[in-house]
């Protein structure tokens, strides 16, 4: 075996490629969303970068969904959450066109979408990354959670700043 195999599975950067494709879709909705974020609070709707966020987003959830699991598990709970909210933006955005309270669910959503995958990033990192994981190796230690409330309360004031502001015109 030359290292590039483990267990007859292609790996890369020790992921199979169906892993490596997911991560690399939620990086990209990570990216494009905190785009769109800075889009929100600057009353920009920022559409291409929103159709970005909103795709890659749900191919997350749904890939996420592919991976073997038995029975529930908290990521599971997540990616099912994270397909309500991310609905209930296209819906609000796309079919309700952002008329009346519908801003808000779509506000509200995205943001709620967005801030469930920067979640699993950080839980992601603290197990994957060694520096992390010697830091927090079980995710219930304190520094896991500090970054986590961190992550939490800057989403919240993000949230609060967008639905304060986010006021655009539907053309």
């Amino acid at each position: 075996m030359d290292g590039s195999q483990l267990g007859g599975t292609i790996m890369i950067f020790g992921m199979t490629p169906f892993t490596l494709f997911h991560v690399i879709l939620s990086l990209i909705g990570i990216v494009s969303g905190l785009i769109v974020l800075a889009g929100l609070i600057g009353s920009d709707r920022k559409e291409s970068w929103t159709l970005i966020f909103l795709i890659t987003t749900v191919a997350t959830s749904v890939t996420g969904f592919l991976f073997p699991y038995s029975g529930f598990t908290p990521a599971i709970g997540v990616g099912i959450i994270s397909m309500i909210f991310l609905i209930a933006a296209i819906v609000a955005l796309y079919i309700y066109r952002l008329a009346g309270s519908w801003r808000s669910v779509y506000v509200v959503s995205a943001i709620v979408s967005l801030y469930l995958n920067c979640f699993v990033l950080v839980a992601q990192s603290f197990q994957k990354i060694p520096a992390l994981n010697a830091l927090a190796p079980t995710g219930s230690e304190p520094p896991f959670a500090i970054v986590q409330g961190i992550l939490l309360v800057l989403f919240v004031i993000a949230g609060f700043l967008s639905l304060r502001r986010f006021r655009p015109i539907y053309a």
